[in-house]
């Protein structure tokens, strides 16, 4: 990676992972939230069924907490303000050529990869207009934009932006060949909660020292630690979907995961194969590798997203130690009758006993 970072230690309460990030919608007339990111309603449910090729698949689970570092594929624009001119004036260099949720590639033909990056080159050229190359919708065109000066060499031109983000979430498995999935669903922006576009990133070991419980109305959370030092590092980030983040786990993060936990493997289940009924989540949220009681309540088998499971927790232990589900159990394994059927993904605000799972092919396939 092109880009290192100090170590940091602070408290992570995942939302991508403070990261994290999430917001709130109604749905089903029940407040729900992405254990990181938004939600929106489930639909209705159809009993149609689409098998994945996982005949004999089987996979390592852990459930264990990982800290993730992912750099964005150039600088997302958070959102965008009038500036106040040296000269006093009000300007808006942006206005109907850069939006909320647009990603600055380039300027002036040079690529930009980081915040500071896009500040020095605006500095450095704001004398006059300045081509921006965009990223809109996959599609990527030139803006011209004529920065503001607003002191002694300075240039503006009026957006807010982003690059790279961290924060806490939990491995679901790893493959025979070493490649990985983790929380169910994608990392968004905190602010335009758009799925961010990811150039690459690293998967670290995290240290959970606290835990937030959940309450009705404020959904809890980890408190961790991620020391971003080259000799925590597990494996490499590949991509950041809708259905989870995807890399492979580096032979020292391999030998290190298995000296630490062991390694138990499952076959993969269609989502044909999940049913109502008990069930249960693989988590180290105590410190080792655990099982935890649930009941599947809910299954929409149509379903291509991470919200075709309903589950509640009945574990009186995992009650007792985070009253629910949490922000950064994102990811954790969900099993059903000696097989893994999917993960954990968000929580149910207004109860966090309940919360949703996305079926395993559907991370898998990706």
């Amino acid at each position: 990676m092109k880009k290192r970072v100090r170590i940091y230690r602070g408290c992570l309460i995942a939302t991508f992972i403070a990261v994290i990030m999430f917001t709130v919608y109604y749905a089903e007339n029940i407040l729900k939230i992405d254990i990181i990111n938004g939600l929106d309603s489930s639909g209705d449910i159809v009993k149609t069924v689409s098998e994945s090729n996982l005949d004999n698949k089987k996979v390592m689970l852990l459930g264990m907490q990982i800290g993730v570092y992912l750099e964005t594929d150039g600088v997302l624009v958070a959102g965008t303000s009038s500036i106040t001119g040296i000269d006093g004036i009000n300007y808006e260099p942006y206005l109907n050529k850069v939006y909320e949720g647009d990603y600055i590639v380039g300027i002036n033909g040079i690529n930009v990869s980081s915040k500071s990056q896009l500040l020095f080159l605006i500095n450095k050229y704001g004398e006059n207009d300045i081509k921006l190359t965009i990223r809109r919708n996959e599609e990527e065109f030139d803006v011209l934009v004529t920065p503001v000066k607003t002191g002694n060499a300075e240039y503006k031109i009026g957006v807010w932006a982003r690059d790279d983000t961290q924060g806490i979430g939990t491995l679901t498995y790893i493959t025979e060949d070493g490649h990985f999935g983790a929380l169910g669903h994608g990392i968004n922006d905190v602010d335009t909660n758009m799925l961010l576009s990811s150039n690459d990133g690293l998967l670290y070991k995290a240290d959970i020292w606290g835990i937030n419980k959940g309450e009705n109305g404020k959904p809890g959370g980890l408190c961790g630690t991620i020391d971003y030092e080259k000799k925590n590092e597990l494996g490499i980030i590949y991509k950041n979907t809708n259905k989870g983040i995807f890399g492979e786990i580096n032979e020292e993060g391999m030998k290190w995961i298995k000296e630490e936990y062991g390694c138990e493997y499952y076959e993969v289940a269609n989502k044909s194969e999940v049913c109502k009924g008990k069930a249960q989540i693989i988590s180290c949220i105590s410190g080792k590798v655990q099982k935890y009681d649930i009941e599947i309540v809910e299954v929409n088998t149509n379903s291509s997203d991470n919200k075709g499971i309903i589950i509640e927790i009945t574990d009186e232990k995992l009650l007792g130690i985070t009253n629910g589900i949490i922000q950064g159990m994102s990811g954790s394994p969900i099993i059903q009758n000696g097989k893994l059927v999917g993960a954990v993904t968000h929580v149910f605000v207004n109860n966090p006993k309940k919360g949703y799972g996305i079926f395993i092919d559907e991370m898998i396939e990706n």
